[in-house]
């Protein structure tokens, strides 16, 4: 059977690690939804484990699965508020892994999140769901059309959730990538717009990506064992090893663009103080073209009696001629220099 699409706010599909099968469970009706689950998850067969999803649950569902799958109070706290920074914790025989979902939202530059706990148990996996964004979909089909990766029994829903969501930070850093490129381009062409503010923006931006990012990467690597490690099955154990190298590329990548924003950022500004110093010759250079018509006017304003060239006839077109030629040479000399 293929895997549901999320419509509602729980499912609850029943894997047989022999033959690599799933079974949905149906939970259409909320109000049977939990007591439809637990009855199926009480009467697991030999080699069958369950995965629950939750999407934004009531406290009262989560309560009702916690019990069943033996889950920690504290756990069940930390799922039921979401809003978790990426870890993971052991709790008796369930390991609980608590991840950032993300996607980046191109038109308004914006990187939306959200939060997703992975409960992972001998015989289930227990999935709890904040914010729009899904990873678990793809990872079920991914399931789906992988039968061999059932086999190897509830840690391959962690590896397909926790690859899936990885592989959405690689995607949303590869937009992140096209838009940092755009603003690059924009910042040095010809045109003077000031893009401080979508600057800044998209820099918030990336450190709420990196935010996402940089704690999982000690997460998965632990995954893999080591003196605080899970010391997982050694046939999964390659799987989880590709997802945290993807995971720390993306971390790269991240850190990366956040050094270009800073860089960018910096020639921005240089670029505006360019704006400025520019504005501030042109000023001061049509201020010195005016300067020396004003100052003959000036002389010729205090109204002397005895000034020799009252008494001239070509005295006042002289004057005329004086102011022009004079700023007629400083115009030519600022223009030369760059300055007009």
């Amino acid at each position: 059977m293929g895997p549901v699409k999320h419509a509602r706010t729980m499912e609850c599909v029943i894997y047989d690690q022999i033959s690599g099968q799933s079974e949905h469970v149906e939970c259409e009706l909320p109000e049977e939804a939990c007591r439809s689950a637990l009855k199926r998850l009480r009467n697991l067969g030999h080699r069958e484990f369950a995965w629950v999803r939750l999407a934004d649950p009531s406290e009262g569902e989560l309560v009702q699965l916690a019990e069943e799958l033996d889950l920690h109070p504290l756990a069940v706290e930390d799922a039921l508020h979401g809003r978790q920074r990426p870890k993971s914790e052991r709790f008796g025989d369930v390991l609980a892994v608590a991840l950032k979902t993300l996607r980046y939202v191109e038109d308004g530059t914006a990187v939306e999140t959200g939060d997703i706990m992975v409960f992972t148990g001998p015989r289930s996996v227990l999935t709890v769901r904040h914010g729009p964004i899904d990873p678990c979909t793809e990872a079920a089909r991914r399931l789906h059309v992988d039968p061999e990766m059932v086999r190897l029994g509830p840690w391959a829903v962690l590896h397909a959730v926790l690859d899936a969501a990885v592989d959405t930070y690689s995607d949303a850093a590869r937009r992140v990538r096209a838009t940092l490129n755009r603003l690059e381009d924009e910042v040095f062409s010809t045109s003077r717009v000031d893009h401080t503010g979508s600057i800044y923006a998209l820099k918030r931006e990336v450190r709420e990506f990196r935010d996402a990012v940089l704690p999982l990467v000690p997460v998965a690597q632990g995954l893999l064992g080591g003196p605080a490690g899970e010391r997982a099955d050694p046939e999964i154990a390659p799987y989880l090893r590709d997802v945290a190298d993807h995971l720390h590329r993306t971390d790269l990548e991240v850190r990366t663009l956040d050094e270009l924003l800073d860089s960018v950022l910096g020639a921005q500004q240089a670029r505006v103080g360019t704006w400025q110093n520019d504005d501030m010759r042109r000023i001061s250079a049509w201020a010195a073209v005016f300067a020396v018509p004003t100052m003959v006017a000036g002389v010729y304003g205090m109204n002397f009696a005895h000034m020799p060239e009252l008494g001239w006839t070509y005295g006042y077109p002289l004057a005329i001629a004086l102011m022009v030629l004079a700023a007629g040479a400083l115009h030519r000399a600022f223009r030369r220099n760059g300055w007009l």
